[in-house]
């Protein structure tokens, strides 16, 4: 049976598994690598599901020209149409 720790006189009392983190080998963390912070490179279809696009931000081929769309008003971003306009 679990017994509930207390605060008596503003300090915790009783069992300490109760209320603090473990600590030693059961706190350890498993060596993981989170898939979104792997660069483009090394992403291969072993690697797991990425909540982000694994696209090279290094890369010399981005497309910057475009034309200008209409009507976008007091819009700041996303002036410029860079797609195939067929």
């Amino acid at each position: 049976m679990a017994t509930f720790s207390k605060k008596m006189m503003g300090k915790e009392v009783g069992d300490g598994a109760f209320y603090a983190q473990p600590h030693g080998e059961a706190n350890k963390k498993a060596n993981v690598v989170d898939p979104n912070t792997l660069s483009a490179k090394s992403v291969n279809p072993y690697t797991p599901a990425q909540r982000v696009s694994a696209g090279d931000p290094a890369a010399d081929d981005v497309k910057t020209t475009g034309i200008k769309v209409r009507g976008t008003g007091a819009a700041t971003k996303g002036l410029m149409a860079r797609g195939p306009m067929a």
